[in-house]
């Protein structure tokens, strides 16, 4: 028993590198077959199957993890989610006039940071400029579009946005804001939608909001070229000051003050929903994925979807905190991680190499402990270059569905969209060998940390210090822009 034991210590340094990162096609389990998965088959938990090649929980479970969090947004700026929400009651919103002490009266953008509004706040350096404070009154039923879905770049940020104004993509309309806030908020009026977020896009001023103060101003931008601004340094300070604000939102919770339903959550990385991305996918990285080449089929599968996402009585959902639940998960796992990535990536000599793969397994043992049942135990003959792991498939199962088991015996109370989110929760079918004597071809593949670790990271190494700030260059700074200068308010009564 005991050399068996000491076996079990050695070899459970198995499939846990990518827990959540990969699935089988998400239309394969229903909800009874995952109830019935836990108690009974093992078999579907072979630690020696890798994920399918179009396996996309992983990514299910990274956007909907990265929310309204301005890091891992800006890095996958081509949006693939999009949820309802609301921004509740006292949140306080901010608007820069660009033509004198006129209020909106019906479409336009409010921000969430009076860094990011003030420059749009433009007039004469002799009379300056105004701004506009307001506070909700009452819950605003947004739709939210997830990735750099604000950046006027035509390759895809705005993809989502364009397949719900107008059911189809529309590049060439990068540029023409008016048109796309006119049409988004004619197809939301039918659901009592208040406005969008990829920026603010508020539909009706006069509504849900109230005037805290409109204070004249001294103008930091005085005439109606942004972005292209002037190279002075005090606006240039403005700038960052941007970008700093905007920093406050960079890992999770990410924007608080808008809250997500994620029980109505559309994912285009659904394979149910959106089988015909799939193929569009094949071979590319996630920077390259494109909503662009969805067929007219799933597009209107995507709205009929969305129209009863929106038209559901909240009372008729799970009542799960989705957000809580994703992030535990993060929480549990991701420092461990990565400290693991940076044990893989040391440089080693000969003699030290024992030591350092049991530093790694007191790593990813004290992470399955809690799930090593103490059945589980390897053969005497199990350390051999044709061993298996099968012996391991109850340690496989209890990690992989500790976080998400009570959730899968609720049945019909799950929502289409928290039964894609529970799927997502699997773990993947990943071996992660670190002993010493684990055979050379099955030994830690450490891209795969890499790659886990690159979406699950959210500060820099080394952290940066005073006057010093992370930043991933996205459009308007730091990228190439080639847009229209901004003009005036449009007039309301000609939308």
């Amino acid at each position: 028993m005991l050399f068996t034991r000491k076996a079990a210590a050695v070899w459970l340094s198995l499939a846990f590198e990518r827990v959540l990162t990969a699935q089988t096609p998400l239309s394969s389990h229903t909800h009874s077959s995952l109830c019935l998965g836990i108690e009974s088959d093992l078999g579907q938990w072979n630690l020696d199957e890798g994920p399918g090649v179009n396996a996309t929980g992983h990514l299910v479970f990274e956007t909907a993890n990265s929310l309204l969090q301005h890091w891992a947004n800006t890095r996958h700026r081509i949006g693939h989610t999009i949820v309802p929400g609301t921004i509740p009651v006292g949140t306080v919103l901010y608007h820069g006039a660009l033509t004198g002490p006129h209020l909106p009266t019906a479409l336009d953008w409010v921000s969430g940071k009076p860094d990011h509004s003030m420059l749009f706040c433009q007039g004469p350096i002799e009379i300056g400029c105004w701004h506009l404070t307001l506070a909700v009154t009452r819950p605003m039923k947004v739709l939210y579009f997830d990735g750099n879905s604000a950046a006027k770049i035509p390759e895809g940020t705005m993809d989502t946005q364009d397949l719900v104004a107008w059911s189809e993509m529309k590049p060439e309309w990068v540029w023409n804001e008016e048109r796309r806030i006119k049409d988004l908020c004619k197809w939301g009026e039918k659901y009592g939608g208040n406005g969008f977020v990829s920026e603010i896009m508020i539909c009706n001023f006069t509504s849900h909001m109230e005037i805290i103060s409109f204070l004249n101003l001294e103008s930091i931008c005085i005439g109606m070229e942004w972005p292209y601004l002037p190279e002075d340094p005090d606006l240039k300070r403005h700038r960052f000051e941007l970008v700093h604000s905007a920093s406050w939102c960079e890992s999770y919770p990410g924007e608080t003050r808008i809250i997500l339903d994620f029980s109505e959550l559309i994912s285009f990385y659904d394979t149910a929903l959106v089988p015909s991305l799939v193929p569009r996918r094949a071979g590319l990285d996630r920077w390259d994925h494109r909503v662009a080449g969805i067929s007219p089929e799933d597009i209107e599968r995507v709205q009929d979807r969305l129209a009863q996402a929106l038209a559901r009585p909240p009372a008729t959902t799970s009542g799960i905190d989705w957000k809580t639940v994703l992030r535990v998960v993060v929480d549990r796992y991701a420092s461990r991680l990565e400290f693991i990535q940076h044990l893989l990536n040391l440089t080693l000599v000969d003699e030290s190499i024992f030591d350092h793969a049991q530093q790694i397994q007191r790593q990813l043992r004290t992470v399955l402990l809690p799930y090593t049942v103490f059945a589980a135990l390897p053969p005497n003959t199990s350390v051999t270059t044709n061993a298996t792991n099968s012996w391991a498939a109850p340690v496989f199962r209890e990690c992989a569905t500790s976080h998400a088991a009570s959730t899968a015996y609720r049945g019909t109370s799950l929502t289409p969209s928290e039964r894609l989110l529970l799927q997502a929760m699997w773990a993947s079918r990943m071996n992660f060998g670190v002993d010493a004597f684990y055979p050379p071809e099955q030994r830690p593949g450490v891209d795969h940390i890499d790659t886990l670790m690159g979406e699950w990271k959210e500060n820099c190494r080394p952290a940066c210090d005073f006057e010093e700030m992370c930043y991933l260059p996205t459009w308007p700074f730091g990228f190439p822009i080639f847009c229209p200068p901004l003009q005036p308010q449009w007039d309301n009564g000609s939308l």
